[in-house]
């Protein structure tokens, strides 16, 4: 018998869970916990008013709309309730080069034959001359780029939500609360451990309290209270593929209609986002200290706002990378805890998200070291392949404009994502890991969008005679079109599905 084997053997029953933090991470485990589980064990989260959030995660993706319906929230009053609108894609603007627009739609593009996909029939198409762009055949970017979205039978319609984080918390509490789930108000200023196994065994609160659980889920943001300070678990650096490490963000008041995407504009040393609401806009910059000034990003940021800005835009200091075992002993780092990718494709509450389902799938009667590392193999190949997706967007440029983007075209990149780029570049065909997050049709639309065109396509696609070819690519774009012109201006539709209450 193994060292961790007599150790696990030594463990309780895993009855009280702990959440350290609240948040967007804190409320989501605890809202999915006390759901799933509330009767099978105690659910307490312990946060501190006075010890605020980052609370910049307002863009989300489609994921986010299962999650919701696994745990039965009501769309409407979510939407209601964080003063949503609907978000159909991402513009990429200044990414290849100045100028350049393109859009990541969460859509899937024309049909897919089974040996074959639709990018090979398009790629012939537009060899032969009868295929027109690909944002043409997508139901989600057309709509995107001309504003309108509708709800659609049979989940016909793939989107995601732009939300207010802070509102997003104080739904889930009261949603946890409903359930079960236990709030403790009060601020940890000791982690407890037990001294023979190392297991954290309660958190003492500056009133003296102690809460002491089995399980233990750190969602203390940065600082990562449990799983860095107190058990030491290390954390990987990906700061030579993600030069970013600081960020201002702020919210301005609305100056026209809520678009159906996010903006993230690439600007001299890093990029700005801009999120709409109902009633306001969320607004931030990521950029890179070596290569700009704090008070040269503030300016640059505040110089290009629209609206008036409701509040001081407060600094964000991270290290891109991810903790080396999001599960270590009786601790789980969820959100900023465990990892760090920039939130340029919107990923920091889908990887929260994974955390959590994968925690409830494998939800242990006694913790055991099988199961950590398969839940920690899991979370890092996941990781992984958001942290590529990711890195390709600076990758696939041809700016050369400033020494950020000058230092970027010579920066080696992993050899898992050098392996999809090529291999698209080659054949047209897309390396998909059945599961990861981004779908074939996704990769596609970056790498097109940034400039890589394949230089051949499937043979399948020559299978088809030229004019069948035409036929099946009007059927498709006539689909597309005529569903887009069916759908309601998107503002107009929201106004009246969930409209955020008045202020």
């Amino acid at each position: 018998m193994t060292m961790r084997d007599v150790e696990a053997s030594s463990r309780a029953p895993v009855r009280r869970v702990v959440i350290a933090g609240g948040g967007t991470a804190g409320w989501m485990a605890a809202a999915a916990l006390s759901k799933v589980l509330g009767r099978a064990i105690e659910v307490t989260l312990v946060e501190s008013e006075e010890i605020g959030t980052v609370g910049v995660g307002e863009a989300t993706i489609p994921t986010l709309v299962t999650f919701h319906r696994l745990l039965e929230i009501d769309e409407q009053a979510f939407m209601s309730a964080v003063q949503g609108t609907i978000k159909l894609g991402i513009s990429f603007e200044n990414w290849l080069e100045p100028g350049h627009r393109y859009i990541h739609s969460f859509g899937t593009s024309g049909r897919d034959h089974w040996s074959a996909g639709f990018q090979h029939f398009w790629l012939r198409g537009r060899e032969l001359g009868i295929a027109s762009g690909y944002e043409d055949y997508c139901v989600e970017l057309l709509a995107g780029l001309e504003d309108r979205f509708a709800h659609l039978p049979r989940n016909g319609i793939n989107y995601a939500y732009h939300m207010d984080a802070a509102h997003y918390a104080r739904f889930l509490r009261e949603f946890s609360a409903r359930h079960g789930a236990r709030r403790v108000e009060g601020k940890i200023v000791e982690v407890r451990t037990d001294a023979a196994s190392g297991d954290i065994t309660a958190l003492r609160l500056e009133n003296g309290d102690e809460i002491e659980g089995d399980l233990f889920i750190d969602c203390t943001g940065f600082r990562a209270l449990l799983i860095g300070r107190t058990l030491n678990v290390g954390y990987d650096d990906w700061s030579h593929w993600l030069f970013n490490d600081s960020a201002l963000a702020t919210q301005t008041t609305a100056v026209r209609d809520a678009v159906p995407y996010t903006r993230a504009i690439a600007g001299g040393a890093g990029w700005q986002w801009r999120i709409p609401l109902q009633h306001r806009v969320g607004n931030g910059i990521v950029y890179s200290s070596r290569y700009m000034a704090d008070d040269e990003a503030k300016h640059a940021f505040l110089s290009s706002l629209e609206g008036e800005v409701m509040r001081d835009p407060w600094p964000i200091r991270f290290r891109p990378g991810q903790r080396q075992k999001a599960w270590h002993k009786n601790c789980v780092a969820l959100g900023l805890a465990g990892s760090f990718v920039e939130p340029l494709e919107s990923t920091t509450i889908h990887l929260i998200q994974r955390g959590i389902l994968h925690l409830v799938k494998a939800f242990p009667q006694t913790i055991t070291a099988v199961a950590v590392d398969e839940y920690n193999a899991r979370l890092a190949e996941e990781l992984q392949h958001v942290r590529d997706f990711v890195v390709m967007h600076y990758h696939l440029t041809r700016r050369d404009d400033t020494p950020y983007w000058r230092a970027i075209t010579q920066m080696e990149i992993p050899p898992t994502l050098r392996h999809r780029i090529e291999l698209f570049r080659e054949t047209g065909s897309v390396f998909h890991v059945p599961g990861e997050l981004f779908g074939e049709n996704s990769w596609i639309q970056v790498m097109m969008g940034q400039g890589v065109v394949p230089k051949r396509y499937h043979p399948t696609a020559d299978v088809m005679a030229p004019e069948d070819l035409t036929r099946f690519l009007d059927d498709i774009r006539t689909y597309v079109r005529t569903t887009a012109d069916q759908l309601p201006a998107h503002m107009d539709y929201m106004r009246r599905y969930a409209p955020a209450p008045k202020p």
